[in-house]
């Protein structure tokens, strides 16, 4: 309902052709803020927490 998991979906809303691997392989991910990382947007939290009821 909140996700396209289709695979060429996932492709394009994480933007994953991207090349960035090479930035991320090199020092991590994780407490980073210099990367836009589109997978750790927040911008689906107010849907999630609307669809669990909360």
């Amino acid at each position: 309902e909140n996700f396209d998991l289709r695979p060429g979906a996932i492709i394009r809303d994480l933007d994953l052709r991207r090349p960035i691997y090479r930035r991320v392989a090199a020092y991590g991910h994780f407490g980073r803020d210099d990367l836009d990382l589109t997978w750790e947007r927040t911008d689906k939290a107010a849907a999630l927490r609307s669809a669990a009821g909360l």
